[in-house]
């Protein structure tokens, strides 16, 4: 239930640009120039800062140079540099050398996570031998621990996710030690999230499982901190936007392992399928340049295909209308644009000729006369028609490298079939005949589908049906490792309580968010199916609360549209697609 009206990346991008203006409040409508300064960051800092503001923006908050905290750098010694990095003993001892080095004329120090006191001594020491104890003007704890993608998105860590992965978490030879290191850095991430709201949750989370850990170290570090009410980051000035909020937000933690199907289904959706087939991370798409259809000389090498990059972000209205779209329309609507601004230049081009004008600069024409007022105001939206024309070339590129999958591997027919298997509809094709064809799919896209079978099924296969699937799947040259991991989890899960079921939106499952925040509610979702749980199933839901004295993604955007006025904020400690995913369940199966 979050009733938030200010979007994370507001907020996110609000504590940078504060951070920035050497954590102040960046002043509103000045003209004054900026303070020239230097940016250094490390991996995590770069991460953090990528998808929430451009370099344009940077250099319009004076920042000349944003460099790599641990790559060569050379002394600028009249400019002040900020520093946005992990509070690692790596980090500490650079930043220490850095000062010995007297690479800057001022240090603001920033660290992403709380620092602790014996590495905050470590940095006086340093300071203290190098004489530049003045220079060091502000030491922050910024608590910014986490990635924001998107208004109502984030991930918890790019750089070494694998520590946190879910393969990480669930291989059989894990160390209590270890467990309790990954708990750790969750929390951290996810304690840093609530202070940048500004907001302390009610937790709630299923009982018996990682999410459970979780719960009971994050309500364990809120409480402590809320205890020290002289210290506390939930009072006060402190709050940021959280103390205009009338309603705290529930925080819904779950277990990967309360539904392994999803993460593996072929989808049908613009955004998600970016994701899955093109190489898509912290919201910029590469994709491989087409080389025409000019054949390389006989006995050349072939040309190597060039990679393009393209940032897919909030300001390109497209991308957000239609990120959520089924394909299709996708298509459409590219078409449309492309159309709309063709007529748009057609315009421009035949009101130049009427007037005689071909050739002439935009400059020139503004100064004709009042009769010229309409081919003036077409010109004068240029600068908008190149925009436009940019955004669709973009799309146009991004929507044929994605068809071209569809079309190479038959993608329509898994994302159909995988629908019937999890909604448990009538199947007009044989398992065994789509793994069979040659020409539907890669290995992997056949290991997914048999997965989501074996998965969904409420008996599995007899050992003569399951022999015949493998056999199969060996001769396409699958791996099986994944399914071995499969088959024990789902034999563990049976075991410990009832499976996850999944459903058709046909029958308008009643979701999990709805079901744990007690609204009673029904809903029908469109697109890719919603895992639905059982009624009973949030009497074993815990509740936290660290108040008290002593106690897929875009189905939610659209459960979010259908419940107007409450606000769902999505994370995630490590956002893979299916061949990631697929990796890490076949090192589990080779364990």
């Amino acid at each position: 239930m979050f009733m938030y009206y200010i979007s994370m990346m507001f907020l996110s991008s609000a504590a940078l640009k504060r951070m920035l203006n050497f954590n102040a409040p960046p002043l509103k409508n000045t003209t004054a120039e900026p303070v020239w300064k230097v940016l250094i960051y490390d991996r995590f800092g770069q991460d953090i800062i990528s998808p929430l503001l451009s370099v344009k923006e940077l250099r319009d908050m004076g920042i000349t140079l944003h460099l790599l905290l641990h790559s060569d750098r050379d002394p600028i010694p009249d400019v002040p540099a900020i520093y946005f990095v992990m509070p690692t003993e790596e980090n500490i001892d650079r930043i220490c050398q850095d000062l010995r080095n007297q690479l800057y004329e001022s240090y603001y120090l920033n660290f992403i996570s709380a620092v602790s006191r014996s590495k905050l001594e470590d940095i006086a020491s340093a300071a203290l031998a190098a004489n530049a104890v003045n220079q060091v003007t502000k030491v922050f704890d910024q608590y910014l621990n986490f990635i924001t993608l998107e208004d109502d998105m984030f991930i918890l860590c790019n750089q070494n996710k694998e520590h946190i992965s879910y393969h990480a978490i669930n291989k059989p030879d894990i160390m209590d030690t270890d467990m309790d290191g990954i708990m750790d850095t969750i929390v951290d991430s996810l304690f840093c999230f609530f202070v940048t709201l500004g907001a302390v949750p009610i937790i709630r989370c299923p009982r018996g499982n990682a999410a459970e850990m979780v719960a009971v170290k994050l309500d364990k570090k809120l409480r402590e901190n809320l205890r020290d009410a002289r210290n506390s980051l939930f009072t006060g000035d402190t709050m940021g936007t959280g103390q205009f909020s009338f309603q705290r937000p529930l925080f819904v933690l779950a277990d990967r392992n309360l539904d392994l199907a999803t993460p593996l289904h072929h989808t049908w959706t613009y955004q998600a399928l970016i994701h899955d087939v093109l190489d898509f991370h912290l919201n910029r798409v590469s994709v491989e340049e087409s080389q025409g259809s000019e054949a390389s000389p006989a006995g050349a090498r072939p040309k190597k295909k060039n990679k393009k990059s393209y940032d897919l972000t909030g300001a390109d209205k497209f991308w957000q209308k239609h990120k959520g779209s089924p394909f299709p329309e996708v298509a459409e609507a590219v078409q449309e644009e492309l159309d709309t601004y063709r007529a748009q230049e057609d315009e421009v081009k035949r009101l130049k000729s009427i007037m005689g004008l071909e050739g002439e600069d935009d400059g020139a024409i503004s100064m004709l006369s009042d009769n010229t007022a309409k081919l003036t105001s077409a010109v004068s939206s240029l600068p908008e028609l190149l925009e436009k024309k940019r955004l669709i070339d973009l799309h146009t590129n991004v929507a044929t490298a994605v068809l071209d999958h569809i079309k190479s591997r038959k993608l329509d027919v898994y994302f159909e079939y995988e629908e019937k298997l999890m909604s448990k509809s009538t199947l007009d094709k044989s398992l065994l005949d789509i793994i069979s064809d040659p020409d539907a799919g890669t290995a992997e896209d056949k290991m997914r589908l048999f997965l989501i079978y074996y998965i969904t099924s409420q008996q599995p296969p007899s050992e003569a049906d399951l022999e015949q699937y493998k056999k199969a799947l060996v001769d396409t040259g699958c791996d099986l490792s994944s399914l071995n991991y499969i088959k024990q989890w789902k034999a563990f899960t049976k075991m410990a309580a009832t499976p996850a079921s999944y459903g058709s939106s046909g029958v308008k499952p009643m979701g999990l968010f709805s079901r744990v925040m007690n609204t009673g509610s029904q809903f029908v979702m469109e697109g890719v199916k919603n895992l639905v749980l059982k009624q009973h199933e949030t009497d074993d839901y815990r509740y936290f609360d660290p108040k008290m004295l002593r106690g897929k993604y875009q189905n939610l955007v659209d459960y979010t549209k259908a419940r107007q006025g409450k606000r769902v904020l999505y994370g995630c400690s490590e956002l893979f697609n299916a061949a990631q995913f697929m990796k890490q369940l076949s090192q589990l199966g080779q364990k």
